[in-house]
């Protein structure tokens, strides 16, 4: 078992930025982002393994960051430039290696004005 708990989010203008952590109780292979707007299923954001290797969706790619730190079990997303479309409950997310169970955290709400 992991847990995992988010921080960050709230409400922003257009163009503006937020900043989101999600904090893993222990170590695990994939952290990522996923977010899920009303009405739409849940996307991927960005995920991010152990060893560094990062996915990022088209839709954010050049204005959202992810980072992750290792020793301190933590990712965070750096969001810039955002939209209204932006707007979702994003969750984080840990996978570890083979047969494993998906693993998400509560959500925390991004919302975006115009």
């Amino acid at each position: 078992q992991v847990q995992l708990v988010e921080s960050g989010g709230g409400l922003a203008q257009a163009g503006g930025s937020l900043r989101l952590s999600c904090q893993a109780s222990r170590m695990i292979y994939i952290l990522g982002w996923y977010r899920q707007a009303p009405g739409k299923q849940r996307e991927l954001v960005a995920r991010v393994t152990s060893g560094g290797t990062t996915n990022i969706a088209d839709s954010v790619e050049g204005r959202f960051t992810v980072s992750r730190h290792n020793g301190k079990n933590t990712l965070e997303l750096e969001m810039n430039s955002l939209k209204p479309e932006d707007t979702a409950v994003y969750y984080c997310y840990g996978r570890d290696w083979g047969n494993s169970p998906n693993y998400w955290g509560q959500g925390t709400q991004v919302t975006v004005s115009s």
